[in-house]
């Protein structure tokens, strides 16, 4: 994402799953290990990963005498390598463990953020980011599994904080990036090294506990996991609703015309926007509501957001606007989408993660691109109205397969009471 929340969260020694019930105190989120506050701040820097470029995209495509479409093609490059790599990640950490796996993810992000900062053309920046994109998948893909497994107070509590990390990290990264930015192109990349390196340590030294216990993954798990029909829906949902959410994102900050400290500003109340909805509003909503109607709520919502952005696309203060109600939304839509994956099949859930952030991930890729292309050939209206018709069909995805998504409807009321009681159990 995520994006939706970029993986979901593996089978892992010490996790608890069962809800925090039947106490009189609920137990608070911010009460943790150590080993869980260190990999929580290498999820928010590795978030902000994601929108630190975003804000840049303009200067680069000036310092590096680059088009927008190869500008674009710096998320591409990234997220098909994340995507594609996601089919291996449950493999390789079933067999080199968590922390190893952790530690591989974060050093390649490293090695590839500072090769981006030294790079001289827009080609050797699209390569490495590529490479950047294998560190990421190793790492969210881990992250979470690694979260459940050392916090105190269960998976909804796990789930929670890791929202919070994805939401202050994606918040974080344009403002970040806006503020490095202004004095050259070449600066959120040299922040990203110096902060994932700081992350590094902070794994290496802090996360400990007893040998894991290792449950080889087969090869081929993943490719089998998207025969199952939820698991499938849910997928080619997130494909089609990836490619609205990088739209917003990755094309956004050609039309608003600002400059790099404005970008940041803009995507900043973005982030902050999808935040807030992504930890406090979605589990108050899935207690009310099942995950499919909300989702069928949420998509077509977002459509008219996206819809009203291709129209005003000419003012940027209407432009601006859009983009943080499209914040509030996306931000519900990654907390639903991540629930109801934990929830959509038996397989083991570094399986199922694998298999649907492959999917989702080429919606991620495809879209960046395309929609620097369709405002070359026709108008910068035409990108949003493609994000929007994107965001129907993932509508129309999870209206046709509701009936495959019945299981995971009749068990979301749990689920939110448990994130809903910790979060209440926070505020009192």
């Amino acid at each position: 994402m995520t994006s939706s929340s970029l993986a979901a969260p593996e089978s892992t020694p010490g996790r608890t799953d069962e809800p925090v019930t039947g106490g009189s105190v609920s137990p608070s989120i911010w009460r943790q290990p150590a080993q869980v506050w260190a990999v929580a701040f290498a999820c928010v820097v590795a978030f902000m990963g994601i929108g630190l470029v975003d804000p840049i995209l303009p200067a680069i495509a000036e310092a590096l005498k680059a088009t927008p479409v190869q500008t674009e093609l710096l998320f591409t490059s990234y997220l098909l390598v994340t995507g594609l790599a996601m089919l291996i990640t449950s493999w390789i950490s079933s067999r080199i463990g968590a922390k190893a796996t952790l530690l591989t993810g974060l050093g390649l992000i490293v090695a590839f953020a500072l090769l981006c900062a030294l790079s001289d053309s827009v080609d050797a920046v699209i390569g490495f980011r590529a490479g950047w994109g294998l560190g990421n998948a190793l790492f969210i893909s881990t992250a979470l599994a690694t979260i459940v497994g050392a916090a105190s107070g269960g998976s909804s509590a796990a789930i929670v904080l890791y929202e919070a990390a994805l939401g202050l990290g994606i918040a974080v990264g344009p403002l970040l990036g806006g503020l490095l930015g202004e004095q050259s192109w070449r600066g959120p990349f040299f922040g990203v090294v110096a902060l994932m390196a700081i992350a590094f340590i902070a794994v290496l030294v802090l996360l400990r506990g007893p040998r894991e216990k290792r449950d080889p993954v087969p090869f081929a798990a993943p490719f089998r996991a998207l025969r199952r029909p939820a698991l499938a829906v849910l997928a080619v949902t997130a494909l089609f609703y990836n490619v609205g959410f990088f739209v917003l994102l990755a094309f956004s900050p050609f039309p608003l015309g600002f400059g790099a400290i404005g970008i940041g500003l803009t995507f900043f109340g973005w982030g902050v926007a999808l935040a807030l909805t992504s930890v406090w509003v979605a589990p108050i909503l899935m207690r009310r509501m099942s995950m499919t109607l909300i989702v069928l709520l949420a998509l077509p919502l977002l459509a008219v957001d996206l819809l009203i952005a291709g129209l005003l696309v000419a003012s940027p203060a209407a432009l601006v606007t859009c983009i943080v109600i499209g914040g509030l939304l996306l931000g519900i839509m990654n907390t639903v989408l991540t629930e109801a994956v934990m929830e959509a099949t038996d397989l083991p859930r570094a399986v199922a993660s694998s298999a649907y952030s492959a999917v989702r991930f080429l919606g991620g890729a495809v879209a960046p691109p395309l929609a620097a292309l369709l405002w070359h050939t026709f108008t910068a209206t035409v990108p949003y109205l493609f994000a929007a018709v994107s965001m129907l069909l993932a509508a129309l995805v999870i209206l046709l397969g509701r009936r495959s998504l019945a299981h995971i409807d009749r068990g979301s009321h749990d689920v939110a009471e448990d994130a809903e009681a910790v979060l209440i159990g926070d505020a009192t």
